[in-house]
């Protein structure tokens, strides 16, 4: 499908069961842009599987999906950095035990690294940005299709960003990273087309308030770009059915507009 003929995704109006009935595993679930989609999928009905490192911040997040009359949601401990096959298969068999089937998997966990040239970037911060951002990823799809397999309608939904369609000067391994995880994401939908129910996409958030574009942008206004909830219309429509005929797509969340903050 050409970019142009995509429905206006970027202002998609959810209704309230969306999601029901749907299990949905959401990593980097603990803040940012996890934890809002997290509370979002849960407010139309999904179950939220919270995947995050900090057990503490993952129970924060369960307290208000709960309060908020969702699903009750399930936590998933787990350090991406330092995950291994044997914790991938132990998260398959955990949910095929208590699920049956998983409907959707956001992959939202991510690492920034050093923003510093080549030169003098660490071998040590490429590995962990690398693992983080695009090896933890295909070994968690990898152990997932499975189960993503016995959805009838399943969506896969990378994290990109604008560097890893054009590198830029100090991003090192994030943006690498970035340019994996969108060929990752490409040839995961192709392998899939037509043999699958489950499809595949990538989402830019573009800038967004959160601590990871703090920390990039130090001395950028916060009120200059989106939080996390102003992104959710389009997050909602690429893990509904509403989006079920698009795959090997990436797609850019809604810029900040006058008025919107």
């Amino acid at each position: 499908m050409n970019i142009s003929e995509l429905p206006d995704f970027q202002h998609f109006s959810a209704t309230p069961g969306l999601l029901q009935e749907k299990v949905i595993l959401v990593t980097g679930a603990s803040d940012g842009i996890g934890k809002a989609a997290a509370v979002a999928f849960a407010r139309h009905g999904a179950t939220v599987i919270l995947l995050g490192r900090t057990t503490a911040k993952l129970k924060q997040v369960y307290d208000t999906i709960k309060a908020s009359a969702g699903p009750g949601p399930a936590i998933y401990p787990l350090c991406l950095e330092g995950a291994c096959d044997q914790d991938y298969r132990e998260m398959h068999d955990a949910i095929a035990r208590e699920f049956g089937r998983l409907d959707g998997l956001l992959h939202n966990a991510g690492e920034l690294g050093p923003r510093t040239p080549l030169l003098s970037y660490s071998t040590e911060s490429w590995e962990k940005v690398l693992k983080v951002n695009a090896t933890a990823e295909f070994m968690l799809t990898k152990a997932l299709l499975p189960l993503l397999g016995e959805s009838p309608c399943a969506s896969v939904l990378f994290t990109t960003s604008s560097v890893g369609r054009k590198g830029r000067a100090f991003w090192g391994g994030y943006s690498v990273s970035k340019f994996a995880v969108e060929g990752l994401c490409q040839v995961l939908a192709d392998e899939l087309e037509g043999t699958s129910n489950i499809r595949a996409n990538c989402i830019n958030p573009q800038g967004t308030r959160t601590a990871m574009r703090a920390a990039a942008y130090p001395a950028e206004d916060p009120t200059s770009v989106k939080t996390p909830e102003q992104l959710m219309p389009t997050y909602l429509f690429l893990m509904s059915d509403a989006s079920r005929s698009l795959s090997g797509l990436s797609l850019d969340a809604p810029a900040l507009e006058p008025g919107d903050n």
